[in-house]
């Protein structure tokens, strides 16, 4: 089977490293792709929002499987255009999508399906959003309604900070995507990210994983889309988990069918654990990343075998094999992320800490100039350390960052700090 793996990012590349070690991929095509992806198979210069192209592109080179990695050409229907071609695709239409393109839509869905969640409301006139934030108090979490590559939520510690989050958001910041914006409560509790895969109409448990999204050591400094991340999160129990499917997956799943938009692909909830038990942040309708960079290299089925499954809904047919190893990731940047990332400088390093045993780079934001590996984003290399515990893969994870030469680069040195707080924990 020839398969088209949508995107350019590092959970691509950990999708195209576990996708083309499936027997059942004969060519795999990436598109765009990054110089990581293009070992895995041939990247495809292609503008992915043309959804004609892409149709065009499977039909030509006998294409039996897409796979939609980022959220954006979910949420724009990518998979209802290939659909309508006859082009099986792994990843949800875009009414489903809905469920990460509106925090709204998703928020609304909780409250009529009693999921436990932040309390909530929603505003287009900031008028009537200072006066909301006024009378709630601080600290209050302002969120940009559409998609916002990870950096439409302030978590607003004084009102100081939740106005003048409230005027840039809905001033234009995000353009389209704060147009509305969503004003919840302050969770208190450990925050982890939950994974399942879905087919419509069954759901099954994938893994859980902690993410890092501050951009500084000690979760501090603005939001980003994630600058480290390890699995298993041991806070997240299986008596956690069973409360997890039974009192938010499952409903949504039943309510998302009831609505006449099944949801089928990867389902990734956002969670915080509370002294009242888990309670959703938000869904994302993709793998997260860097979560997908430690999920996939613990996974030990064949990924394109289970995605093929959640395409034709014959999921409940299927058992995932996990590897009992810990998989701990570091996310290197580029100086000045999450702001304005410093780009072209050059990166050297990157075959020495890959021959490191029990590690794997993935790239993200890289690309080649005159010869030579340049980080090309804010996000740009991924280093993964497994090992038997958290310390153990944290400990290999930054032997391979000390092996990368970039002096336009930075990243945090405590990934995993939460899990190693308690000693008890492996």
């Amino acid at each position: 089977m020839n398969i088209l793996l949508i995107g350019s990012g590092g959970r691509e590349h950990a999708l195209a490293w576990a996708i083309s070690a499936s027997p059942l991929c004969d060519i795999l095509f990436i598109a765009p792709g990054n110089p990581g992806t293009a070992r895995c198979g041939a990247n495809v210069a292609m503008d992915i929002t043309r959804h004609a192209d892409i149709v065009e592109f499977c039909f030509t080179h006998d294409v039996g499987l897409v796979v939609i990695g980022p959220d954006a050409p979910a949420v724009a229907g990518l998979a209802d255009d290939l659909g309508e071609a006859g082009i099986k695709t792994f990843g949800p239409s875009r009414l489903a999508a809905q469920l990460e393109g509106s925090k709204a839509f998703n928020k609304e869905l909780c409250a009529e399906c009693g999921i436990p969640t932040a309390a909530f409301a929603r505003f287009t006139d900031a008028h009537a959003a200072h006066a909301y934030v006024t009378r709630k108090g601080a600290p209050i979490v302002i969120k940009a309604d559409g998609l916002a590559l990870g950096k439409g939520v302030v978590v607003a510690q004084c009102v100081e900070e939740a106005h003048a989050a409230i005027d840039s958001m809905l001033g234009g910041q995000f353009g389209a995507a704060s147009r509305e914006i969503v004003i919840e409560e302050c969770l208190v509790g450990e925050e982890v990210s939950f994974f399942a895969l879905c087919d419509g109409k069954t759901a099954i448990p994938l893994a859980s994983a902690q993410d890092h999204k501050r951009v500084g050591d000690g979760d501090v400094g603005p939001n980003t889309g994630g600058m480290g991340a390890y699995s298993p999160a041991p806070m997240l129990t299986p008596a956690l988990q069973a409360r997890v499917m039974a009192e938010i997956i499952a409903p949504t799943m039943a309510s998302m069918a009831d609505r006449g938009m099944p949801f089928r692909g990867i389902l990734y909830a956002g969670l915080m654990l509370t002294a009242e038990g888990p309670k959703l942040i938000e869904y994302n309708v993709r793998f997260g990343d860097p979560e997908c960079q430690v999920l996939l290299p613990r996974l030990r089925s064949d990924l394109v075998v289970a995605m093929l499954a959640a395409c034709d809904g014959l999921l409940a047919n299927v058992t995932l094999r996990w590897s009992d190893a810990v998989a701990l990731t570091v996310v290197l940047c580029g100086r000045g992320y999450p702001g304005t990332p410093a780009r072209g400088g050059v990166i050297a390093g990157v075959d020495e800490a890959e021959s490191l045993p029990d590690v794997l780079v993935f790239h993200a934001g890289t690309a080649h100039k005159d010869g030579q590996l340049v980080g090309n984003g804010g996000r740009v290399l991924n280093l993964v350390g497994l090992g038997a515990t958290v310390a153990e893969a944290r400990e290999r994870a930054y032997a391979a960052v000390d092996m990368i030469q970039w002096d336009d680069g930075f990243c945090r040195r405590d990934i995993g700090w939460r899990a190693l707080k308690d000693r008890s924990v492996p």
